[in-house]
């Protein structure tokens, strides 16, 4: 620990000057309150005594474990951003009593999946991720956070998931049991009637159209049909969304600082590189044990596992390049990284066509070239900007601007790609709606946004105090309540917070880090978030620096610890006071990744701040913990 040390020379503001709360600081605060009251009340809803949840006796199939752990997960992202101890407390007993319940079924082994793809994974463990923001110094957290990482290194015997000669995934579905390569009945028996509504996985099933839009999964024939399909074609070798495990590798060197997990997410993500190269410019879907695209599926480099054709299409081929090269950036400081998730973005809409004046980019590839032509979302160079901060990844996010829905709130909250029956998956469906407002096209931004959050909050409590979702009808009645149930129903809507708060759009729902431009401290706590009573604004973002409001709503003073970068990664340069209106005030020296904000009662002040950014080593340290501290792990005793 180096309390007091540091403290005693972070660069200081003290700031005196009243400031009548606006309406944005207000429903802030009131937002951070009412999801601390509402997550607790959804908990005693929905789980026993021992956190355990009021669910089946029996689950079978591989499709589970990670549903019940996106209920809950913002809970620790919350605390982290200044929510309640107790929210962050019961979040760490549903994640054990999850993890133990799961175990049980069978889906979960030595503490991780025992196997499944990296969609799933990668959305189950954000969970498990976040406990490095709400506190890095649990020992529990950061063994396992090296062992489920050494589970994809290519050195675990009883998990060969990662072969090291060839640096490839070895299977689609992987785990804590390995590459799973024949997929059997029961394993994909609790996710038929879902795929009943999704588009054929391959165009030759007999009895099917290939080129439809659903597949009778629950058809006994037909099911016997895909699965000797996927065990010939998608069972073996390696797919685009294992990018999404350098997630876990980057979580582990957050703790460690250990050169090899940075070592594997580069690698790993350059043989992806060498592959689109060998490909003419297209990642490829599908690549076989031996390296070879195309190996299980004559030659063709489309048609694998959650690649171009099924079931989602583009999304599940640009999420993880943008996930790995996030990763990449962050832990090099290199945000050339990010070069192959903007070549694929460039490539679909070079293949655009225009339709009454309005350009469609395909999503999907068949056997007879690209097909379903969409609008082209800004998500995806959004979160290119936000690493690089370039304005050509600007102009890709705005150059095609024409869908109105991108102007206005989506308060339905839904992630972009996700087939939902009205909501939830992620409840960040306003990525394009906050680059507007921090590219300043949409000043009111922030008090939507917080209503809309709001509002969405108020609705999941009425759903979860009605009697059609009272959990003991979980054996009853199917339609009501299923795998799906938590993260359907949860009231902990942190999108809003997210981006206002920290400059940043919310994390990739599949797997990616909170990547943003600042994060905060209690001084006086010692904790990580906002103090009670303080509320923050990121008004603007450039290349070299962030401008920020913060205001001070509580009857006492606060002391607020600026970082810059979630993880450190970034250093403060200088520091501008501004006026109400955001002109100049006073010049300040602020140098270092830290800066300590001292707030009088009912005192707000606008910042402008100077950065450099990717120049620290990012870490999960705080201000009052060495970053990759070394820690002890726990041996058990050597067995035949």
């Amino acid at each position: 620990m180096t309390d007091g040390t540091e403290m005693g020379t972070m660069p200081t503001i003290t700031v005196h000057e009243a400031c009548p709360p606006p309406e944005w600081a207000l429903l802030q605060r009131l937002l951070l309150d009412t999801m601390n009251k509402a997550a607790l009340e959804f908990v005693a809803r929905y789980t026993r005594e021992d956190r355990t949840l009021i669910w089946r006796d029996v689950w079978p199939g591989m499709d589970g474990s990670d549903d019940p752990y996106e209920g809950f997960m913002n809970f620790p992202l919350l605390y982290a951003l200044g929510g309640s101890p107790e929210v962050y407390r019961i979040s760490r007993e549903i994640w054990e009593a999850i993890t133990w319940q799961w175990t049980q079924y069978g889906q979960i082994h030595d503490e991780f999946d025992a196997y499944y793809d990296w969609m799933h994974h990668g959305e189950g463990y954000l969970f498990f991720y976040f406990f490095g923001l709400a506190d890095p110094h649990v020992l529990k957290d950061r063994q396992r956070a090296a062992k489920f990482a050494g589970l994809y290194l290519g050195d675990h015997p009883d998990a060969p998931n990662y072969d090291k000669e060839k640096k490839l995934i070895r299977s689609p579905i992987t785990g804590s049991k390995g590459p799973r390569f024949h997929q059997t009945a029961e394993d994909w028996e609790t996710h038929r009637e879902i795929l009943d509504e999704y588009l054929p996985p391959f165009e030759d099933i007999p009895g099917v159209d290939g080129n439809g839009t659903v597949c009778p999964w629950s058809d006994d024939g037909t099911y016997r049909e895909i699965l000797a399909r996927i065990n010939m074609r998608q069972a073996r070798g390696d797919v685009p969304l294992n990018l999404t495990a350098t997630g876990m590798m980057t979580h582990a060197y957050l703790y460690t600082g250990e050169a090899r997990y940075r070592d594997w997410v580069v690698q790993y993500l350059d043989v992806w590189k060498e592959r689109t190269a060998r490909n003419g410019g297209v990642v490829p879907d599908n690549i076989g044990l031996s390296g070879e695209i195309g190996e299980y599926n004559d030659g063709k480099w489309w048609g694998g596992y959650y690649g171009w054709r099924w079931p989602h299409g583009a999304m599940t081929i640009l999420e993880p390049l943008i996930i790995a090269g996030s990763n990449a950036a962050l832990m090099t400081g290199d945000v050339a990284h990010l070069d192959l998730a903007r070549s694929q973005i460039d490539m679909l809409r070079a293949l655009g066509k225009r339709e009454d004046g309005q350009l469609l980019v395909p999503s999907r590839h068949y056997d007879d070239g690209w097909r379903d032509y969409r609008i082209p979302h800004p998500m995806y160079a959004i979160y290119l900007w936000n690493m690089t901060m370039e304005e050509e990844d600007a102009a890709r996010a705005e150059r095609d601007w024409s869908d109105a829905s991108f102007n206005t709130i989506d308060r339905r909250h839904r992630s972009y790609g996700q087939r939902t029956n009205g909501g939830h998956m992620g409840y960040n469906g306003n990525t394009a709606q906050w680059f507007r407002y921090i590219r300043g096209r949409n000043p009111d931004y922030p008090v939507d946004i917080l209503r809309a959050n709001y509002a969405m909050v108020q609705e999941q409590l009425g759903k979860i105090r009605s009697p059609e979702f009272a959990p003991e009808l979980t054996a009853l009645s199917q339609a009501s309540l299923t795998i799906h149930q938590w993260q359907e129903l949860t009231p902990v809507i942190i999108e809003g917070l997210a981006q206002l708060t920290m400059g940043g759009p919310m994390h990739v729902y599949h797997g990616g880090l909170q990547h943003a431009r600042v994060r905060y401290f209690d001084a006086a706590e010692k904790r990580p978030g906002l103090p009670q009573g303080v509320a923050a604004l990121v008004e603007r973002l450039a290349a070299d620096s962030v401008t920020l409001r913060l205001v001070n709503m509580d009857l006492k003073p606060q002391k607020v610890i600026v970082q810059a970068g979630v993880f450190g990664e970034h250093e403060f340069t200088s520091a501008e006071k501004l006026t109400d209106e955001g002109s100049h005030l006073e010049s300040l020296e602020c140098r270092g990744k830290r800066l300590l904000v001292e707030l009088a009662a009912g005192a707000g002040v606008g910042l402008c701040l100077g950065m450099r950014r990717y120049v620290n080593q990012p870490s999960y340290e705080t201000p009052w913990s060495q970053a990759a501290a070394p820690f002890s792990e726990i041996q058990g005793r050597e067995r035949d």
